[in-house]
């Protein structure tokens, strides 16, 4: 599943060392390493960064900042996180590739899941669409997880500057010691002259992701979900998500004891399959990990226990624990019908005697992934409907 991610090998020059960067379609800047990234990495000389020894990089990508500040000295220890699972297995791939071993990678919301402290430098290349609350949070959040010398290195858009020089300003504590700009990027290096003896605030628990409440209706159900900024439908249902919402009336009648369901997005067939079926268990699989948070947020909103959840942040499946009754897939349009049939064969094992898959995109995507499904014969196609430009379609 990996390897169909994978889209070429870019050679990157920094000082005078030579990384090399596996990069996938799917992540920011698969071109070249970005220019925002490369600008930010020259101003670091204006730090003291021969003391530098613990590295933070929030919102990873697939590498360029955190592990060429890795390469740069070797002792160095680096933790590089983000929220996207496909960015968190190409940044440990580059690791690797880097013959870089003081480095770890792994799945957070910004700072929420991180658990350590003291690092000498903290550096983000800021996501332009984040929201200007998530975005304020990822400024002042860095710092109860700097040392007491640490300083914080950010690269923003134009339009973020306003926000990022209100936020700082807004600290009576907080020094920028540089600002410098093109005419795309915006880089502040700041650090604070008081100790921190405030606990980190988790951004989602604060509630900084949320947006709306959405009034959902799904044949005699009726129920809320709390959408999240930078995930798709919050504020209405696509036609593909109200297409899989009639397959699912269309099924018997009958309890499901497992749900899988993957790419839940806001949560939407995740609570409607909850609320008409009741399964023992619900499994969510999701790259996303702002996707699997939320869906399990609502879910627990409408009635679900939270021990029937099991959340799985990963590009592939995880082991089940048991066989799932019904598989729920809107695939993601910008993956392609490859990686939607690969992902469907390795579905088709974990399928138990009886199951239905249904699965939800553009009618391109659902009609190439049809004919192959038909010629691999794991899967039979049954059920099809089909609503300006999109379909739904069971498996079996």
């Amino acid at each position: 599943m990996k390897d169909a991610y994978f889209k070429k090998t870019l050679t990157f020059k920094h000082d005078d060392k030579t990384l090399q960067f596996r990069v996938s379609q799917e992540l920011f800047s698969s071109h070249e390493v970005d220019a925002g990234s490369r600008f930010l990495l020259r101003t670091l000389d204006q730090l003291p960064l021969a003391e530098v020894r613990r590295v933070l990089d929030v919102g990873c990508g697939y590498g360029p900042l955190g592990l060429t500040l890795g390469k740069l000295d070797k002792q160095r220890t680096v933790l590089l996180v983000d929220r996207d699972a496909l960015a968190v297995d190409f940044a440990q791939q580059n690791a690797e590739l880097n013959n870089l071993h003081n480095v770890a990678t792994y799945g957070s919301l910004g700072y929420d899941a991180v658990t350590e402290r003291d690092f000498d430098l903290i550096v983000s290349n800021v996501p332009g669409k984040a929201g200007e609350e998530v975005i304020a949070h990822l400024v002042r959040g860095a710092r109860p997880f700097l040392s007491p010398t640490g300083h914080t290195a950010i690269v923003v858009v134009p339009p973020l500057v306003p926000l990022v020089a209100q936020t700082l300003s807004e600290m009576a504590d907080c020094v920028v010691t540089f600002k410098q700009s093109t005419a795309n990027h915006t880089v502040f290096h700041y650090h604070f002259t008081a100790p921190s003896d405030a606990a980190s605030q988790p951004a989602f628990a604060s509630g900084l992701f949320w947006r709306d409440q959405v009034a959902v209706e799904y044949k005699k159900l009726k129920f809320a979900v709390q959408t999240a900024v930078g995930l798709p439908e919050f504020d209405s249902l696509s036609f593909a998500t109200r297409l899989l919402f009639n397959l699912l009336n269309d099924l018997p009648d009958q309890p499901i004891e497992h749900l899988l369901v993957v790419n839940p997005g806001q949560g939407h067939t995740a609570v409607a399959a909850w609320l008409s079926r009741y399964p023992k268990h619900i499994t969510l699989v999701d790259r996303d990990l702002l996707a699997l948070q939320t869906t399990a947020y609502n879910l627990q909103q409408n009635g679900c226990p939270p021990d029937r959840i099991h959340s799985h942040h990963q590009i592939g499946l995880p082991p089940l624990l048991a066989p799932a009754n019904l598989i729920l897939y809107p695939l993601r349009d910008s993956e392609g019908p490859k990686l939607a049939t690969a992902r469907l064969h390795l579905l088709a094992d974990q399928l138990a005697p009886g199951g239905t898959i249904l699965i939800a995109a553009n009618s391109h995507l659902i009609s190439q992934v049809e004919q192959q499904v038909k010629k691999n014969k794991r899967l039979t196609p049954h059920k099809r409907k089909k609503r300006k430009g999109f379909s739904a379609l069971s498996l079996s």
